[in-house]
């Protein structure tokens, strides 16, 4: 069947099952490779989007659920404000390791900064807490999130 979602604010017209999950409609049939496959059970986070700015799990979010609704990629995540100031805060402290959750990490933790501007680390736990890094890099996430928190947009830590 043909669906027609917007992904980083295009119109993308997809002829898949209805009950395909929308990771692999954006990785296999859109070619936006940046989200990753990690469990296929909703339980490490590597596969997170938004889905009208808010963080979902594309590995079991079937495609004929997101209708009208706007889903952002690690893709387009910069475009926004507080995607901008997470992926740079990314870069300042290096976060990544092997790099195969971040996507996942960054996508979590700009849609916590969109939410809450000024998140407590009590408000970052509970916002992270479903993103699994298997190096640790857990400690420089908190502090990318932080100096993100502080950080106006155009302007680094």
């Amino acid at each position: 069947m043909a669906y027609t979602i917007k992904v980083n604010g295009t119109d993308r017209s997809v002829d898949v099952d209805g009950d395909t999950p929308l990771l692999w409609v954006l990785r296999d049939v859109i070619g936006l490779t940046g989200t990753k496959f990690g469990c296929g059970m909703a339980l490490c986070g590597a596969c997170t989007v938004h889905l009208n700015g808010s963080p979902i799990r594309s590995c079991i979010t079937p495609v004929e659920s997101v209708g009208d609704g706007t889903v952002t990629t690690i893709e387009g995540i910069g475009d926004t404000p507080a995607g901008k100031k997470i992926q740079q805060a990314w870069l300042d402290l290096e976060v990544v390791q092997c790099g195969y959750c971040q996507s996942g990490q960054i996508m979590s933790a700009s849609a916590l900064l969109a939410s809450n501007p000024k998140p407590s680390d009590t408000d970052i736990d509970a916002a992270m807490s479903g993103n699994i890094c298997r190096c640790g890099t857990y400690r420089r996430i908190r502090e990318a999130i932080k100096q993100a928190a502080r950080t106006t947009p155009g302007q680094s830590g």
